[in-house]
């Protein structure tokens, strides 16, 4: 299957962002509803989700028989593409807190189960949206299937995933006129599944009803620049509440969306000097996403005793260093590490 590098130079770009959006927060300060970059650190990750449900719908939708072989071919491939980084980032982050683990969610870590149970319980910074992913592949094959054997059930499947996002957003999430309602406090609410599972489904459904030739191209960059439009300017400020609940849900939601759109179907002809670098972080992005803060903290800690004990290190200084680092590191990471798991997950097998 030809690689579709628009959805990699979008995954990149997520992923680098939400990198900017922490390492900013934590050099510089809080950044809230009113931000671009707020936004990116929030709406990032509901971009990761719906090029998640569109990729797979894109490698999916023709080739599932449902077969036994094909079902187990699929949670595989997963299985190695996801949880051999995911484990590697967990043990470091417990070595890193040098605190002993509950037994209880350890376990649920380490298998994948906290994002059905326990979606608050992970032991480092992101792997909450990991959690989320897991779940949404064990509904994939269910979108997969209504959508190829029952279209009409398919579709009231979609408006109930639509309406439990829409109850989260408008009754669950929704500002309850208290200064003290913050994203922080409602973190429970807003990482449960159910509540990011309509993104994926977006994602399937671009590719179920989008996913042909001969669109209109003036069309697609059009509904692509109108989406960055409204992901940028649409008036919403204090905290980030604001942007998760109520309308600004629904607008935020449909602006990613439609910035997903435009990258699937408008054809991008960058020059070497622009496609190899977005390409390059589009390969990287799981491991750039997962182990950014764990960089983070080490050159932070690093900076902390030399500016104790020696010399000032400023914080853009530090900025600057994880960016680099973290680039550094997750180049070696794909490469040496999570390319070997995913080969091993293309390795065909079949059972008698």
């Amino acid at each position: 299957m030809k690689r579709l590098h628009n959805l990699d130079y979008l995954r990149g770009l997520a992923a680098f962002g939400i990198l900017l959006y922490h390492y900013l927060s934590w050099t510089i300060g809080r950044f809230d509803s009113e931000s671009t970059i707020g936004r990116i650190g929030l709406y990032g990750v509901s971009i990761f989700y719906i090029l998640s449900g569109l990729t797979l719908f894109i490698v999916y939708y023709e080739k599932m028989n449902f077969s036994k072989n094909e079902i187990i071919g699929f949670i595989k491939k997963r299985v190695f593409r996801i949880f051999p980084l995911m484990w590697l980032v967990v043990i470091i982050s417990i070595l890193f807190s040098q605190k002993v683990p509950n037994v209880y969610d350890l376990i649920m870590n380490l298998t994948g189960l906290f994002g059905f149970v326990n979606w608050d319980k992970y032991f480092a910074v992101g792997l909450w949206s990991i959690g989320n992913e897991l779940v949404f592949y064990a509904f994939f094959i269910t979108f997969l299937y209504f959508a190829l054997k029952k279209t009409s059930i398919f579709y009231v499947y979609s408006l109930i995933v639509f309406l439990v996002f829409s109850y989260f957003a408008f009754y669950i999430l929704k500002n309850q006129s208290s200064k003290d309602f913050t994203l922080i406090k409602m973190w429970w609410y807003y990482v449960n599944p159910l509540n990011q599972l309509f993104l994926f489904l977006g994602g399937f459904l671009i590719g179920y009803f989008f996913n042909v030739n001969g669109t209109n191209k003036n069309l697609n960059i059009f509904l692509l620049i109108f989406g960055l439009f409204i992901f940028a300017f649409y008036p919403e400020n204090g905290d980030k509440i604001f942007l998760v609940s109520g309308t600004s849900r629904i607008v935020f939601t449909f602006s990613s969306l439609l910035i997903c759109f435009g990258f699937f179907k408008v054809n991008f002809n960058f020059t070497n000097f622009i496609h190899v670098p977005l390409v390059f972080l589009g390969e990287i992005c799981y491991s750039l996403y997962l182990i950014h803060p764990l960089v983070f903290n080490r050159v932070r800690f690093v900076a902390d005793y030399l500016s104790a004990h020696y010399f000032k290190i400023s914080s853009t200084f530090v900025l600057i260093i994880s960016i680099f680092l973290t680039l550094i590191l997750s180049s070696f990471i794909y490469k040496y590490f999570e390319k070997h798991f995913i080969k091993l997950g293309n390795n065909r097998f079949y059972l008698k």
